[in-house]
């Protein structure tokens, strides 16, 4: 096996498959990623037997042949190497990388050790991937880090004909996303749990493709698998079991009060507020007309306090949140200015969007959060 490649190239796709490799595999093999120079194109792969990842590039294949390389140290050369050509050539057991005067000796893995990949299954539809980047990143926050609760470590999908609903919680907060893709039959319904880091990964990924195709295999199938695909890049990943939580009736009807920030300076006000406390103790907010006061500490320990210009209709509220998880949702809205909603003060909060003061709210996206008790 030969091959001469661009280096960008080659560290984009290696870059994408590594993403993938397990650090803890179970078999020695799964470090690896394969070089596959067999046919017009080479083609990686790498796999952790949960989420495989393949990409594929052009490159001057000389030689054909198909290797098994560590897939880690790969990824470390390909992306300290200069701007120039690479040529990758298996000698005997050891693969030699060349670029320029740079010079690298790799070893291999057996590749008959290692297993077949899964296909990705049928596309079910398309999206922008800028769109569907977006998307992932306002529900994926809220999803749970705590592995032994593994379907609230998830993001829930949910497809009903053009309109993709992506759901996470970790039981302190809930993040919903509502947008239009294209799917390719009509009349299709089906859900599907990911993993939040997974589907985040991919969806960031793949921003450098004008579309992102996915694929979520039928409810019928042995494997139930998820498939992302890009230009030249596909991963597929096996879906959680259980059953993620029903949450639309957590979502608030009967509003008492809302208020309407500028996101900049409130965001900024949370943090500094917040630096005399840590993400387990509340901070204290008090939205009175025009304005809203944030208090952070109590007695003999550090505090802090400040206050800034709101737009209010309703009545007065006073509320504590958590403020790593107020200051990711003001983040996640991605607007000039943010509507929070409120059914009383110690019942759950709708953070929504708004492009300007007195526009209308965007309901694509509501970021739902729970109050912190606090000794008054």
């Amino acid at each position: 096996m030969k091959f001469t490649v661009e280096q960008q190239a080659l560290t984009e796709g290696v870059n994408w498959v590594s993403r993938s490799l397990s650090t803890r595999p179970i078999k020695t093999e799964l470090l690896g990623i394969v070089i596959d120079a067999t046919g017009d194109e080479v083609l990686l792969s790498g796999s952790d037997l949960e989420t495989s990842s393949k990409a594929n590039f052009h490159a001057d294949i000389t030689a054909k042949g198909k290797v098994l390389v560590p897939g880690k140290l790969l990824a470390e050369i390909s992306r300290s190497l200069p701007n120039k050509p690479i040529t990758i050539t298996l000698d005997g057991s050891r693969v030699l990388v060349t670029s320029g005067s740079a010079k690298f000796t790799l070893p291999t893995l057996s590749i008959d050790e290692y297993p077949n990949l899964p296909e990705l299954p049928e596309t079910t539809g398309v999206v922008s991937s800028d769109l569907f980047a977006q998307a992932v990143a306002q529900v994926s926050i809220a999803a749970g880090r705590d592995d032994s609760l593994p379907t609230l470590t998830g993001v829930h999908v949910e497809i009903v004909e053009d309109v993709v609903t992506l759901a996470a919680t970790d039981r302190y907060r809930l993040a919903v996303r509502e947008f239009n893709w294209s799917p390719t039959a009509p009349g299709v319904s089906t859900t599907a749990l990911l993993r939040a880091r997974t589907i985040a990964d991919a969806a960031k990924s793949l921003t450098a493709s004008k579309n992102v195709s996915l694929s979520f295999a039928p409810a019928t199938s042995n494997d139930r698998l998820a498939g992302f695909e890009g230009d030249g890049k596909s991963m597929t990943s096996r879906m959680l079991d259980g059953t993620f939580p029903p949450y639309r009736h957590l979502l608030p009807q009967e509003v008492v009060t809302t208020a309407v920030i500028e996101v900049a300076p409130f965001l900024d006000s949370v943090r500094r507020v917040a630096l005399v406390t840590d993400k387990t103790v509340p901070l204290r907010l008090e939205f009175t007309d025009g304005a809203v006061s944030l208090e952070a500490g109590t007695g003999e320990e550090a505090q802090a306090t400040e206050s800034i210009e709101i737009k209010l209709n309703g009545e007065a509220i006073s509320i504590a949140f958590n403020p790593t998880f107020l200051a990711e949702g003001l983040q996640a809205v991605g607007t000039a200015f943010v509507q929070i909603s409120f059914t009383g003060s110690n019942k759950p909060a709708i953070l929504m969007g708004k492009a300007e003061r007195d526009s209308a709210a965007i309901e694509s996206y509501r970021y739902l959060l729970m109050p912190m008790r606090y000794a008054s």
